[in-house]
């Protein structure tokens, strides 16, 4: 009888392991990922049932103190073609460090500064899309990110679906461009806040430049490649830059997202160009920019530095 209730005892704590070691697996089985943060043992990384997508469940990462924390995985490419990574995501309280732009929860390749927009706040569950060229890559290592490159942050975010597509590049010699003018700038600048507006001469100076980089580029390329620029002028004032020690200040994609996003989706442009005030006579050395002509940033759908068309899905990176 002794021996029977010791079996007994046994097994029911065998069994009691064995389900506390399912659930370890279920919260701790990242399928391949890799967790990696800037500051070690600083962020927790989880698979969360109770919050999830479309999956039996997410991938969750929490940093309460300034993190950069990702899932990564290393993915084969074919050299020199076109892909697209997405993912949705939802966030909860999530500050970037000093408020930069391009830091929050995002898609990234590691090691690069090709990432997509930066996802901050308190979000319900959206799709977001990073585009890249494989260029003379046989490998990338695809992370689903908290912070970014520029910096850290604080937060929740979590990760489902994840997708990579392949695409193919266009032969259409005939590359669209859109031209936004902001005419007033609104930012604060070390606690000081510099207002700018841009004359008449100054909007009649840039649409001559754009009409003379419209006749330029065919004429440059041999009538290889042509240019079509639509132009809008945005009244509302762009209040927010980018910092970083390279570049000094700058517009990032996450600076103009919302005031260009509803006119962009609904065309298809190759390339984007945003063009504000930084500068006058009162105001001649208080927005520091260091010399630079535009930036290649993935952060947005129709920031795109070749025409992409999705010719088959890969693989969702994740089960």
């Amino acid at each position: 009888m002794k021996n029977k209730i010791i079996n007994i005892i046994t097994w029911i704590i065998i069994i009691v392991i064995l389900i506390f070691a399912f659930e370890f697996y279920k919260t701790n089985n990242f399928n391949e990922f890799i967790r990696s943060e800037a500051n070690l043992h600083t962020s927790e990384f989880k698979r969360d049932e109770n919050v999830k997508y479309s999956k039996k469940s997410s991938y969750q990462i929490i940093s309460n103190t300034e993190n950069d924390a990702m899932f990564s995985k290393k993915v084969k490419v074919e050299r020199n073609t076109p892909y697209k990574v997405t993912c949705m995501v939802k966030t909860e309280n999530v500050v970037a460090e000093n408020d930069i732009s391009g830091v929050g929860a995002q898609i990234a390749i590691l090691g690069t500064s090709e990432k997509s927009i930066a996802i901050t706040g308190t979000q319900e569950w959206q799709k977001i899309e990073m585009i890249f060229n494989s260029k003379n890559r046989d490998e990338v290592d695809i992370g689903f990110r908290l912070g970014g490159y520029l910096g850290n942050c604080t937060g929740t975010a979590w990760f489902s679906d994840f997708t990579l597509e392949e695409g193919t590049l266009s032969e259409n010699k005939n590359w669209k461009f859109a031209c936004f003018i902001f005419e007033n700038t609104d930012v604060i600048v070390n606690g000081k806040e510099v207002k700018l507006s841009m004359t008449d001469t100054d909007i009649a100076d840039i649409k001559d430049t754009i009409g003379r980089f419209e006749t330029t580029t065919k004429n440059l390329s041999e009538d290889k490649m042509t240019a079509n620029c639509d132009i809008y002028k945005i009244q509302e004032p762009i209040n927010k830059l980018t910092y970083d020690d390279e570049f000094g200040y700058y517009v990032a994609a996450e600076d103009v997202e919302k005031s260009i996003k509803d006119i962009v989706q609904q065309n298809d442009y190759d390339h984007i160009f945003v063009i504000i005030r930084l500068g006058n006579e009162e105001y001649k050395n208080d927005i520091q920019i260091n010399d630079w002509i535009g930036l290649r940033i993935n952060g947005l759908l129709w920031n795109r530095i070749f025409k992409y068309k999705t010719t088959k899905f890969i693989k969702e990176l994740y089960v």
